[in-house]
């Protein structure tokens, strides 16, 4: 069709011309309105009539071109109903009323917290109707009147918005019509999507027969302008340009008349984000502009993948899926390498994970967090001049970041231990440490032993002015030192004007007095367990011992001697069947003596997890654990128990927390590509895998995700490549990989080196049994791959907790392999 005014030659199916966006039938010209959606005249059904016999009618609420709504009292179940009619003079037309009809049978099939509820669809004197939730509150329309939202506000309701958007679409619905007007906003700030009016089932006809372009103009995606098939990328863009909204108080396409408008969409782009809202953050406008990118192609694919976006850059992290600028970053922090960024732990995201009692305990309450302030313990400062005192003035630091981090975690997050380590000996200024970490306050200090004394200085500085919020100097004896840590804390709480949850109150008021010798001896002890090494775990257990000798009440030395079974089972220097059984007992004594450390019930949940495959006490361990200390490893330790119990998405929620607590904790970045891989998001895990590498090249947990991610989305060139690099320095393994591949391609590069590693088994060169099976899978020899999975079964291998990940799928249909997981009582494939 040939626009009259521009001579462009345009689709017969377009209703506006491609380049000038003139109309090209008259038919197809819309009213004067950025925000009307094809209105017609609409009558109204007088108050106290009864509908139905049971609905009577208390006033009109609403109307639009599908039809007319009413808020009513359900007589029967004596509630409040939401009652829309088409309007009577489409009667007559079937295709409209059609139309509606399909809008109920859309929406009745969804049931999510962020989508209007239909109780019934009925007819009322050749009148159908819809009864739908009455939502007490207001459109987001009518709330932006106000002017814009708060930026935390605008992505709570963005994120709820897709969370919802994302269940219709996967229930194959097109909303095609999301718009301010269609978001409903409680008091709580609950958002829901409402007006399926045009919705359309993925995969059944377009009752639009004619030239009819449907929809709101301001908010049409440029395929939808144009009269071109739609799919949820539509609802993606929409959602862009309701998100623009209420940040900006303002459309982002605008124009005089509808033409005007479409021309805007098609053509032109908006006025940037930073711009028009002084302050947004780089990596929301990118989110934004993602979503509104012209092609569809060029879009995000999924309503999930906006969302995973949105909660990213609610919680300060770098956008996944948006296109990432040039310079290398982690999860947004001004760092030196780039990190793929995580989803986020946000209320929206732990509620639809229906985390429960345990969002609760971690988050404090059901209301959801407050803006979260972000606080770094950095390395105090041995003022002793003896660098073999380094031990204790480290040990202060990570004392005091266990203990500031246990205050309340939904106000205060603090950076974990491997990220504030970097600074150490360092000549790093306050503000760029807080612009790398992107830190509200920083606790500096340092910490000097005399005798039997301990002299102590902290300060807390404000990052955004650097001026100093609290400072003081202690001088006490070092059997006090706990005393000592609890009153640094209170004092920040205090500065910080933080509510302390009841059971920190409790701690911090009944810090217990310790052996000196005792304690040094715990510090040193923990100072080495952390290298997890032969050397290391050996020296800790030297140190808890002597400890113990000193005072064999110490419930923090049977706990270090706990962690040092469960370091050697970990590091494959002691077997399963002797590490969990030594660690077990040192923990169970810990917890005798007492029962809150966490130490403890950090070692009891690694055994139960990957050792004694009890499930159920070791959630309750997980949940004892995160009431007790929600740091970055233990939030990382239980996605991983997620993981392995097929719940990957609450699994990500812990796992992105973690790497908000500890961006550079190489441990965490490889359970993060761990569980992108969970997620079956192959992609997004084979940037994190990379990512993680980046930090620390050849780590070995970033290496598997890296190879499974890219065996299971078939790119086995790739793959091949890092096993290369992974085997570079073993000649015998990198030829039967050269050769194997001439042979028979990649499986046959996989089967030979397993072959020759299954020769090695049980000698110095070889790999565990679980990896050996991973192996044969890949080669595609599955009756090889069960015999390795069973001898990991006999030897309770830490890792045959993971074979229902995904590197396993090929298996899951053998009668062999589900009789392997009905034997570890692991949660059924098709449940997850």
């Amino acid at each position: 069709m040939k626009c009259s005014k521009c001579q462009f030659d345009n689709p017969n199916s377009t209703n506006f011309c491609g380049k000038c966006g003139a109309p090209l039938t008259a038919g197809a010209r819309m009213a004067d309105s950025l925000t009307k959606t094809l209105a017609t005249p609409l009558p109204v059904i007088a108050k106290d009539k009864l509908i139905a016999g049971k609905y009577r009618i208390i006033e009109e609420i609403g109307h639009g071109g599908m039809g007319i709504v009413y808020k009513a009292e359900d007589l029967q179940l004596q509630r409040c109903v939401a009652l829309k009619f088409l309007p009577p003079h489409l009667m007559d037309s079937p295709e409209l009323r059609e139309r509606f009809l399909i809008e109920a049978r859309a929406a009745a099939a969804l049931s999510h917290p962020n989508i209007c509820v239909i109780h019934e669809v009925g007819e009322s004197e050749e009148r159908p109707y819809i009864a739908m939730e009455y939502v007490e509150g207001e459109t987001l329309r009518d709330k932006l009147k106000k002017g814009p939202l708060k930026t935390k506000e605008a992505l709570a309701a963005a994120i709820q918005i897709a969370a919802g958007l994302a269940d219709a679409h996967g229930k194959g619905i097109i909303h095609r019509d999301i718009k301010a007007a269609n978001i409903m906003v409680t008091e709580k700030g609950q958002a829901k999507v409402m007006d399926f009016g045009l919705a359309k089932l993925r995969g059944g006809s377009s009752l639009t027969k004619s030239q009819t372009t449907l929809g709101t103009v301001a908010y049409m995606s440029p395929e939808q302008a144009r009269g071109s098939d739609l799919d949820q990328r539509t609802d993606i863009w929409s959602l862009g340009v309701v998100l623009y909204e209420m940040l900006v108080g303002r459309l982002p396409f605008r124009g005089d008349h509808d033409q005007a408008v479409i021309y805007s969409i098609l053509h032109e782009e908006p006025e940037s984000l930073m711009k028009a809202r002084l302050g947004t953050a780089p990596e929301l406008e990118r989110v934004v502009g993602h979503a509104l990118a012209k092609k569809a192609a060029e879009r995000y694919q999924t309503m999930e993948e906006l969302r995973g976006d949105l909660e990213a850059v609610a919680e300060g992290l770098r956008p996944l899926k948006a296109k990432r600028r040039s310079r290398r970053t982690i999860l947004g922090l001004n760092v030196t390498y780039f990190l793929a960024a995580a989803l986020v732990v946000v209320p929206a995201l732990l509620f639809g994970f229906n985390l429960g009692g345990l969002r609760d305990r971690v988050f404090g309450g059901r209301g959801g967090p407050e803006p979260a302030i972000r606080l770094a313990v950095l390395p105090f400062e041995n003022r002793s001049g003896d660098p073999e005192q380094d031990y204790l003035s480290d040990g202060m630091t990570d004392e005091l970041i266990t203990s500031l981090g246990r205050l309340n975690p939904a106000r205060l997050q603090v950076i974990g231990r491997t990220s504030v380590w970097r600074y150490k000996k360092r000549d790093t200024q306050i503000d760029e440490i807080g612009r790398d970490l992107r830190l509200d306050y920083v606790l500096e200090g340092s910490a000097q032993r005399e005798a039997e004394r301990l002299h102590i200085r902290a300060a807390l500085i404000q990052v955004r002015d650097q001026t100093q919020r609290w400072a003081e100097t202690y001088d006490r004896k070092m059997a006090d030192i706990v005393a000592l840590q609890s009153d640094v804390a209170k004092q920040v709480a205090a500065a910080l004007a933080l509510t302390l949850l009841p059971a920190e109150q409790v701690r911090l008021a009944n810090a217990p007095a310790v052996n000196p010798e005792a304690y040094d001896a715990w510090l040193k002890g923990t100072q080495a367990r952390t290298r997890l090494t032969r050397e290391g775990l050996e020296a800790a257990e030297r140190y808890f011992t002597l400890a113990l000798e000193k005072d064999p009440t110490y419930a923090a030395a049977w706990a270090g001697m706990a962690r040092v079974w469960t370091g050697r089972q970990q590091a494959g220097i002691a077997p399963p069947s002797e590490a969990a059984s030594k660690a077990r007992a040192a923990a169970l004594k810990a917890l005798t003596l007492d029962e809150n450390s966490w130490e403890a019930h950090r070692a009891l949940a690694g055994i139960l997890t990957w050792t004694d495959w009890d499930w159920a006490i070791a959630e309750r361990e997980w949940d004892r654990l995160l009431e007790l200390n929600p740091n970055s490893d233990v939030l990382s330790g239980f996605s991983h128990f997620l993981i392995i119990m097929g719940r990957p998405k609450e699994a990500l929620a812990q796992i992105t927390r973690a790497v908000a607590l500890d961006p550079f904790d190489i441990k965490v970045q490889g359970f993060y590509a761990k569980a992108l891989l969970g997620l079956r998001r192959y992609d997004d895990a084979i940037a994190a895998a990379h990512a993680a590498l980046e930090l620390q090249p050849g780590y070995g947990l970033a290496t598997t995700a890296l190879t499974d991610a890219l065996f299971m989305n078939g790119r086995y060139d790739e793959a091949l490549t890092v096993e290369k690099q992974q085997w570079a320095r073993d000649p015998e393994l990198l030829d039967a990989l050269e050769r194997g591949f001439t042979e028979a391609g990649y499986a046959g590069a996989e089967k030979r080196l397993a072959d020759v590693l299954a020769g090695r088994f049980g000698k110095p060169g070889g790999v565990s049994t679980v990896h050996l099976a991973v192996i044969y899978v890949r080669a595609g020899d599955r009756d090889r791959a069960l015999e390795w999975l069973e001898r990991a079964y006999e030897e309770r291998n830490p890792n045959m907790p993971y074979v229902e990940s995904p590197p396993f799928d090929s298996l899951q249909a053998d009668p062999r392999f589900q009789d392997l997981t009905r034997r570890m009582k692991l949660p059924e494939v098709g449940a997850k």
